[in-house]
């Protein structure tokens, strides 16, 4: 289990100094010290300032070195060329964790840089862990602890709850926060990391996992700064069944260079970072509101086993309107069971009991309608979720009543079934509703998305699977495709029968043992895009088509790439049948080796339909990843096709995963495009290869 006990004396001291104390409540070392006298902490604070007896009425201490015990956290607020000394004095008094409000370090340069870098190793020749520079702090509202200089307290204290807030944006993490205290909901917790040159937003995801009380963690990233410690992070929060909701900054190239020079890191690919989110569990967003809205539905801890919708509605436009955003974003809303429908449509003549089951403006005036119908979209229905359009009438006291005596027998039968509501009113009517486990939304498309997220959750629940890699031995320069494919095959991953000629006669040969139809192509590790060129031939049925061929490639090469190394021709046999794909690894820079598949052909592209993972993983981790493209009923056998062999193409990705997660830093990319999957037990096939490596890497 990974020690996280430093981040306990952070996020829970029971004593803190404040290093650069002030008695101005409206200063960095000012606001603190107030807010955590108005809401009460119980634990000792220290306030340390040489200019001063008191600080808003707590006595002072002119050094660290004067205070009368060792605290449990330190939070310093002086100007950055004194943050050194004030370490070693922590250091030197016993105290372990400090929260570095200063700025001035990484994030402005080089410099910067530097003596951060020497501030972290300060710290930790004295056991010291440092939360920051550049950082807002934390609070932890059980304990009515403010380590945090925020103005968003100005405002409004947040309310108690088991969301938690880990976000490397001091800034962004309080707006955070006060947008859950501005919609009731209840973060006890905030950790804002800034530069991260020691915690980081994973050691506060991770600690936020284990422990009690915090069922829903909410992240904002704009850097993955450990990928190995936030995937571990990642999955002892699914393992101990707590969603983590992610807000990733700097996708677009203008949101990169900001992230990189508000918090001196560098954004890795975003497609890339997505798929490995969501292959850890996380539950990704693009916007605060959707962070919220999903998050309040987590924190009722309610995860269906059935990933559907059911609807209840009082009015068939919003029915309508519900249906449209449950199929463009992928939420299933199966028809009631027949005899269901006949037994509701007998109950009320003119409803629609298909789904949505429009109870009509009828359930008003007799609200056991509503019980009726929703009952049967749990019972017979069996959806995992029902949603209730019941708009201005749900928010009506004279109404809340009858519809709160109507609900909660059901919501005490179905506990693992989503209630919710769609529906106007007074703040404190609506809040019975919640109150009872009932969810409540204003807008029915914003509460379906949030629907969606959770029973999706439940479905993405299983961890990942890797397959040890053995270390692999490269070549010192970038292989031809011949070569590639020797490499590969080693590998396991099988190549369309080939060999390699050096001249016409050669070919001859060669396409004679191989057995026509025939493919010749350049030979050339200079040369990628060979069909570009010309450089490619197929079809060839004889001794002549070889010879014109040879010569025609030969003729290519030297007018397109006359630099170029050449090392003959790579005659392969022709294989026909079968669909192209495409797979192949890219190295990105945060994560290392990501492996790609999709449909192989010109347009890939364009057409954006690929699975990525990161590698190792095994066969049935590759079987998944193929499936999961939107043209996968290709590979199945669409429109009475053959079915293509997955298993073999499965087989092929997960040995490539393997083979390039132990290659090593200087495998840069490998491109198998296309590749044939055969029919059913025939076998998949690399028929291209390229491997490019990074020569000046060891």
């Amino acid at each position: 289990m990974t020690d996280l006990s430093h981040i306990d004396g952070l996020v829970a001291p029971r004593s803190v100094a404040m290093i650069g104390a002030s008695e101005d409540v409206t200063r960095i070392g000012g606001r603190p010290i107030a807010a955590m006298l108005k809401a009460g902490y119980a634990g000792r604070i220290y306030p340390v300032n040489p200019k001063r007896d008191t600080v808003q009425g707590l006595k002072c201490y002119a050094s660290v070195d004067d205070l009368p015990e060792a605290p449990d956290a330190a939070l310093i607020a002086v100007a950055a060329r004194m943050v050194p000394d004030t370490i070693e004095a922590l250091g030197r008094k016993g105290c372990k964790a400090a929260t570095l409000f200063s700025a001035g370090f990484a994030e402005v340069g080089e410099e910067g840089l530097a003596a951060q870098t020497e501030l972290v190793a300060l710290a930790h020749e004295h056991g010291i862990r440092l939360l920051g520079p550049n950082t807002l702090g934390v609070y932890n509202v059980d304990i009515g602890y403010y380590g945090t200089f925020s103005s968003s307290l100005d405002t409004g204290y947040p309310k108690p709850g088991n969301i938690g807030i880990a976000s490397q944006s001091g800034a962004f993490g309080a707006h955070l926060g006060a947008l859950a205290r501005d919609r009731a909901l209840g973060v006890s917790m905030l950790i804002t990391t800034g530069n991260e040159a020691d915690i980081t937003v994973a050691d506060a995801i991770h600690w936020m996992a284990e422990r009690d009380g915090i069922d829903v963690i909410c992240t904002y990233m704009e850097a993955v700064n450990d990928p190995a410690a936030l995937l571990a992070a990642l999955d002892a929060a699914r393992a101990a069944g707590k969603p983590v909701i992610a807000l990733k900054a700097g996708r677009s190239a203008v949101g990169a260079q900001a992230a990189a020079s508000h918090t001196a890191s560098l954004t890795g690919d975003a497609v890339v970072a997505d798929a490995v989110f969501r292959d850890h569990g996380v539950i990704l967003v693009r916007d605060p509101e959707a962070m919220m809205d999903i998050a309040y539905a987590a924190s009722k801890k309610i995860y269906p086993a059935a990933h559907s919708l059911g609807v209840i509605t009082v009015s068939g436009g919003a029915g309508i309107v519900i249906s449209d955003e449950a199929e463009r974003i992928g939420l299933p809303m199966p028809a009631m069971p027949q005899a269901a429908q006949a037994r509701l449509k007998a109950l009320l003549p003119y409803a629609s009991p298909v789904n949505p089951l429009d109870c009509t403006a009828q359930a008003l005036n007799d609200p056991s309608l509503l019980e009726s119908f929703t009952r049967a979209a749990l019972e017979d229905g069996g959806y995992g979720a029902v949603l209730c359009f019941l708009t201005y009438v749900a928010g009506s006291p004279a109404v809340s009543d009858a519809i709160l005596a109507a609900m909660k027998p059901l919501r005490a039968e179905y506990p693992d079934r989503i209630i919710a509501f769609c529906a106007l009113g007074a703040p404190e009517v609506l809040e019975r509703y919640d109150d009872e486990g009932i969810l409540v939304f204003n807008d029915p498309c914003r509460a379906a998305r949030a629907i969606h997220a959770i029973c999706e959750t439940r479905a993405g629940e299983r961890a990942t699977k890797l397959t040890a890699a053995n270390s692999v031995t490269l070549p010192e320069h970038a292989p031809d495709e011949a070569e590639a494919k020797s490499i590969l095959s080693e590998a396991g991953v099988a190549c369309a029968p080939e060999s390699r000629a050096e001249n016409a006669d050669e070919a001859v040969t060669a396409a004679e043992v191989l057995g026509y139809p025939v493919v010749m192509k350049i030979l050339s590790p200079d040369i990628i895009h060979k069909s570009d060129i010309g450089a490619v031939k197929l079809n060839l049925r004889s001794e002549d088509d070889v010879r014109t061929a040879y010569d025609a490639i030969m003729q290519a090469a030297d007018t397109h790439a006359p630099d170029a190394a050449i090392s003959g021709v790579l005659v392969a046999k022709q294989l026909s049948g079968g669909v192209e794909c495409l797979m192949g690894i890219n190295r990105d820079p945060t994560f290392g080796p990501v492996a790609v598949f999709g449909l192989g052909g010109i347009f890939v592209e364009i057409l954006d339909d690929v699975a990525l993972r990161i590698c190792p993983f095994d066969a049935a981790t590759a079987r998944d990843m193929i499936l999961s493209i939107r043209g996968a009923p290709i590979l199945n056998g669409a429109r009475g096709q053959e079915p293509a062999d997955i298993d073999a193409l499965a087989q092929m990705l997960s040995q490539l995963s393997v083979f390039a997660a132990g290659a090593g830093e200087r495998l840069l990319s490998i491109d198998l495009n296309p590749v044939l999957a055969m029919p059913q037990g025939q076998g998949a096939y690399a028929l291209d290869a390229v491997i490019e490596l990074n020569e000046g890497a060891q």
